[in-house]
C-alpha cells in the first residue's frame, strides 16, 4: 500500500483540469517517470509555480471537480510519479477518481465546509496530512494546531488501495 501522509499543497480553485494536471502535449511519453517534471506546470493561480510549490508534497488539498476534462490515466500517473497519492476535496470528476483508486492512490471526499476549514487554518502555514487508512481519519497539523477529520471510502476503492491499483487486485483476485 502506498503512503498517503505527508507535506500538502493547497490549490484554491474549483475544476482544475487533467491538461492543468499534466498538459497533453506530454501524453506522448512513454515512461510516467517522464511525465513528472512537467506535473501542474500548465496550471496558472497567484503565487503558484510548479517549479518550487512541489518540492516534498505528498498529498494536495483542492476545490470541487478536481480531475475534470479529458478522461486519462494520465493525470494520475503524473501526481504517481511525484509521490503525491492522496487528494482531498469536496469533489472529483468521476473517471478521474476512479483512475486515482484504480492506481492504487486515493482521491478522498470530504465536506466543502470541512475544506473551507482546512483553507482558513492551514493553507498559510506548512501543513502535514497523517493519514490512518484503518481509522478512516486525517490528522491535518501545522504549528501547534492540529485537527482530525473522518473520511469514508468505499469497500472496493479500499480493496484497491490496499493490493496497491487495479492490476494488482486482478491478480490476487482473478
Amino acid at each position: 500500500m502506498k503512503d498517503f501522509s505527508g507535506k500538502v499543497l493547497f490549490l484554491d480553485r474549483s475544476d482544475i483540469n487533467t491538461d492543468e494536471i499534466i498538459p497533453a502535449k506530454y501524453l506522448t511519453e512513454i515512461t510516467k517517470k517522464a511525465m513528472g517534471p512537467h506535473l501542474l506546470e500548465d496550471l496558472i493561480m497567484d503565487g503558484f509555480d510548479p517549479q518550487t510549490n512541489l518540492d516534498g508534497i505528498r498529498v494536495v488539498v483542492t476545490r470541487n471537480n478536481f480531475g475534470c476534462g479529458s478522461s486519462r490515466e494520465h493525470a494520475p500517473w503524473a501526481l504517481e510519479v511525484n509521490n503525491i497519492n492522496l487528494v482531498i476535496a469536496p469533489g472529483f470528476a468521476r473517471i478521474f477518481r476512479q483512475n486515482m483508486f484504480n492506481c492504487g492512490m486515493m482521491a478522498v471526499e470530504i465536506s466543502e465546509k470541512e475544506v473551507d476549514v482546512l483553507f482558513e487554518e492551514y493553507a498559510d502555514k506548512e501543513t502535514t496530512i497523517l493519514t490512518d487508512f484503518d481509522a478512516g481519519t486525517f490528522t491535518v497539523s501545522a504549528d501547534s494546531k492540529k485537527t482530525i477529520l473522518n473520511f469514508k471510502i468505499s469497500s472496493f476503492d479500499a480493496a484497491l488501495v490496499k493490493a496497491g491499483g487495479w492490476v494488482e487486485y486482478a491478480d490476487e483476485n482473478y
